[in-house]
């Protein structure tokens, strides 16, 4: 039996599809990601909790899903809003089709509608609360139409919103997982004598492939809540710290200011990614704020401003650091090319630095992934001074 499905926005946009997920209702800010592949990374990312995430690709759900691609341990978005699903999964590396995979997770999504106007809308007006609700009739989902609308206007945003504690691991835990490769998706951990790095990494709401790049580089990972008071860590006597992304708004995290204020009294290295970034930028004295729609997608063009490149990047956030509040000590290193925003920072003093996109990519592409190996460069440099 078809069940059919809503998305209602805030100012009173309607989209009438069919359910492809669980039954039931869910609200959330409603954001565009531009990815062509790469659904199940961006359903497991932790930075999507609290928003309903429109894929502008029209055929998503064709490689199926598995649990290779996961990048955390169940789906954090609050719903999936997509143009069309394929009728058949079809990859080798397929376990289970999308459509089983949202309802084992109980995450509520639509198909069938067009993203393209709905994308439009949020560009024009910026990212939107928004609703989605199932029913087994149209005439109910429309009947259902208004006090929807008013579930949207209720529903509070992301502005104000700690949602760091709320997806950080419980406690603290190793991780030596490397990467996966083709000929082996499930490997087997680094040895010790692998890992000559000891790296903190605080969970905001990490993703697992920015675990692995750091292995990768020799690093052996203590992953720790985001409320680990700073002398807890500087008690494990760590070669560098580094700070994950996550969702939601930075300015609420202070227990997160305050530790890396406390790092930054030390010269150990520090690394931020995302949410890492802002929180490195508020410890320095900067501010942040919310864009109007936010980057997400795996196309963005960030020009590094100390060497003249360009790299196409992974993106996914809707809070920024105002370049213009940066102190005299922090430096701007890299810049978006779509709206000039600020990308990158770098500490005059301290080796500390952060970037705003996700060099990890997954899904997107690795043009900045040589920023883990400035990280690994200052965390030598840092183990040579001792």
């Amino acid at each position: 039996m078809q069940t059919y499905a809503l998305l209602m926005l805030q100012d009173g946009s309607q989209f009438i599809g069919k359910s492809i997920g669980a039954n039931g209702q869910t609200v959330g800010e409603v954001v565009f990601n531009t990815s062509m592949t790469g659904y199940q990374e961006i359903l497991t990312d932790p930075s999507y909790s609290e928003q309903l995430v429109t894929l502008t690709y029209p055929h998503i759900g064709n490689v199926g899903t598995n649990g290779a691609d996961a990048e955390s341990s169940q789906i954090y978005a609050k719903g999936l809003i997509i143009r069309d699903l394929p009728l058949i999964a079809s990859n080798y590396r397929s376990e289970m089709d999308l459509s089983s995979y949202l309802k084992q997770h109980n995450v509520i999504a639509i198909a069938d509608i067009d993203t393209r106007r709905l994308t439009r809308i949020l560009r024009e007006k910026g990212a939107q609360h928004g609703v989605i609700i199932t029913a087994n009739d149209k005439q109910t989902l429309l009947d259902k139409a208004e006090n929807a609308k008013q579930e949207a206007l209720n529903y509070k945003g992301l502005s104000g919103l700690d949602l760091a504690k709320e997806v950080t691991c419980k406690e603290s835990y190793t991780w030596t997982n490397r990467i996966w490769t083709r000929q082996q998706e499930h490997p087997t951990p680094k040895a010790e004598s692998e890992l000559p790095y000891h790296v903190v990494a605080y969970d905001f709401g990490v993703k697992q492939n920015i675990l692995r790049m750091l292995v990768a580089r020799g690093c052996k990972l203590t992953v720790v809540p985001a409320k680990t008071p700073a002398n807890e860590v500087l008690a494990l006597n760590p070669d560098g710290i580094f700070l994950s992304n996550g969702p939601g708004d930075p300015a609420p995290c202070t227990y997160a200011i305050e530790a890396i204020k406390q790092f930054l009294t030390t010269d150990i290295p520090v690394f931020g990614i995302c949410l890492g970034h802002q929180l490195l930028a508020l410890a320095c004295g900067a501010k942040t704020i919310k864009m109007k729609f936010g980057h997400h997608g795996g196309n963005h063009p960030v020009k590094d401003l100390e060497n003249n490149r360009v790299m196409i990047t992974a993106q996914n956030h809707g809070f920024a650091v105002d370049e213009s509040t940066l102190p005299a000590h922090l430096r701007a290193t890299h810049k978006s090319l779509f709206d000039g925003s600020l990308q990158g920072i770098h500490h005059n003093q301290k080796p500390a630095f952060s970037f705003q996109g996700h060099p990890e990519a997954s899904p997107g592409p690795h043009d900045a992934a040589p920023l883990f190996d400035h990280f690994i460069e200052l965390i030598k440099i840092y183990k040579q001074e001792q």
